[in-house]
């Protein structure tokens, strides 16, 4: 019997171990270092792994085709439109947020999709070498969410 229950303990024990793991894992960055960066240097073409583009224009307009988001917890978001953008950061690191001049609907129910606001959360700006990224954490962090990452050649 007491070998039943400490079996039973340890089970116990290693099963919330690793539930606990999985709900304080924090998913890394990408590859590069943070860097902060001037309005110039933005305002170009991002462009994602599947051939979305977000391009910053130098009077904080953008233009978005088919660039991959970051909303709520759902993942594999991509939107197009237009929009504003603006750069904010603190002393190591460029976020810039953009806000489409349209709402999106998106959900799993056709009929009834549900509609996000205008402003998906912020890229943050990153350099590895030659190539500047712009990236945010997409998706259900218990889920291993992917990282939505931008590029474009460093000036």
């Amino acid at each position: 019997m007491l070998r039943y229950r400490r079996t039973a303990l340890i089970s116990l024990a290693v099963a919330l171990a690793l539930t606990a793991c999985g709900r304080f894992t924090v998913i890394p960055p990408p590859d590069g270092e943070p860097v902060v960066l001037k309005p110039a240097e933005l305002a170009t073409t991002w462009t994602d792994a599947e051939g979305g583009t977000l391009t910053l224009k130098h009077d904080g307009m953008f233009i978005a085709d088919k660039v991959c988001v970051a909303v709520d917890w759902y993942d594999s978001l991509t939107w197009s439109g237009t929009g504003t953008w603006d750069q904010g950061s603190n002393k190591k690191q460029s976020f810039v947020a953009v806000s489409f001049d349209a709402a999106h609907p998106v959900g799993f129910d056709a009929a009834h999709p549900k509609t996000f606001e205008r402003e998906p959360d912020s890229y943050a700006a990153l350099r590895q070498g030659k190539v500047l990224k712009l990236w945010v954490a997409v998706g259900d962090p218990d889920n291993d969410y992917p990282n939505c990452v931008l590029t474009s050649p460093a000036s």
